[in-house]
């Protein structure tokens, strides 16, 4: 059985670039979510900044940089894995980790925010999960050469 053509920029098939899979849509659409809250926070650190006086000047900008360069980061990887870049699966792992230890943190403390942790906890499960799914994996897979 034959690959479908699906030329390439240089013209040449490229197989495995079909359709896209559910479980890679799906990753897209949480990985955007994931950006896109990541956006939100930025925009609302920066609304506050402005109309509010923070304690600290150097810690309320540091806190947004830091939000900033993740939201960057997770878009970048969002549209990487709808481009089906094979780096993406090792980016997304360390987001979602770095996700899921911020979870654990929401569920204890003097201010514990369960709600919060079952907010980050559930989404970055679902994102390991369908990173290593059978059609994820073949979609981001490092392809050879013609």
């Amino acid at each position: 059985m034959s690959q479908p053509f699906h030329p390439g920029q240089d013209g040449q098939n490229r197989p495995g670039r079909g359709p896209r899979s559910r479980a890679l849509i799906a990753l897209v659409v949480l990985l955007a979510a994931e950006a896109a809250l990541l956006w939100a926070v930025v925009g609302w650190l920066i609304l506050e900044l402005l109309t509010e006086q923070p304690s600290s000047y150097a810690s309320a900008l540091a806190i947004l940089v830091i939000v900033l360069i993740a939201a960057v980061w997770v878009s970048a990887i969002a549209v990487a894995t709808l481009r089906r870049r094979s780096w993406i699966r090792a980016a997304a792992v360390t987001w979602q980790l770095v996700q899921v230890f911020i979870a654990i943190g929401c569920f204890q403390g003097l201010y514990a925010r369960p709600d919060l942790g079952w907010a980050l906890l559930v989404p970055s499960a679902l994102v390991l999960v369908l990173l290593f799914t059978r059609s994820v994996m073949a979609a981001t897979s490092p392809r050879e050469p013609g």
